[in-house]
């Protein structure tokens, strides 16, 4: 576990409602029922003015959504750095965790153990882990995806659309993220013909 030592000041209710999702914060690093004697980097989820009771949500940088009481001396609270405070241990990111989602053409159990002892070759054994496994049965279809505004208004001509992806197969649509304020629309391929005339 890779740590380092951070000087940090921990912070009232009233400080942290003074702050806004771009100012960084040190919170719990214990996940899941996971506990660590340690914090972790991250930000609020919204200002903390908009926050009531006195009950913070902050989002650590590992994607971890913590829900913290700074003033219930029982918790670790939450914590911003400060020169004149005392050190504290920050959990730091080792490394990235990727969610992959394979396509195999004709996949079988060997072609899949076979990119499995591949990845682990090039990266390590001890790196390249099996997480989870979901196989799925890809149909041969394309669909096209597109983002549009996330309240459009319903009727409109499509003219607020943008970002078209081409060659998106339906299963992979899931494993991505419209940008905020988007949303996503999927919709049958249609090749692209050009009919422009020529002479």
């Amino acid at each position: 576990m890779n740590t380092e030592k951070v000087t940090a000041r921990r912070l009232t209710a009233e400080e942290v409602s003074d702050l806004g999702p771009q100012d960084r914060i040190f919170v719990s690093a214990g996940a899941e029922g996971l506990p660590l004697d340690c914090y972790a980097p991250a930000f609020l989820t919204k200002p903390g003015k908009n926050f009531e009771g006195g009950s913070f949500v902050a989002r650590t940088v590992f994607g971890e959504e913590i829900h913290v009481l700074p003033d219930n001396a029982e918790e670790a609270g939450v914590w911003a750095a400060d020169k004149g405070g005392e050190e504290i241990e920050v959990l730091q990111s080792a490394g990235v965790l990727l969610n992959l989602a394979l396509f195999v053409p004709g996949g079988s159990e060997g072609s899949l153990d076979s990119l499995y002892s591949a990845a682990r070759e090039a990266f390590g054994a001890g790196v390249v882990q099996r997480w989870s496994e979901d196989v799925v049965a890809v149909p041969d279809v394309k669909v096209d995806l597109y983002e549009e505004p996330a309240r459009a208004r319903k009727g409109a001509n499509g003219q607020s659309r943008d970002r078209r992806a081409l060659d998106i197969y339906p299963t992979r649509v899931r494993f991505l993220e419209p940008s905020e304020g988007w949303k996503f629309v999927v919709e049958p391929h249609k090749e692209i013909v050009d009919d422009t005339p020529t002479i």
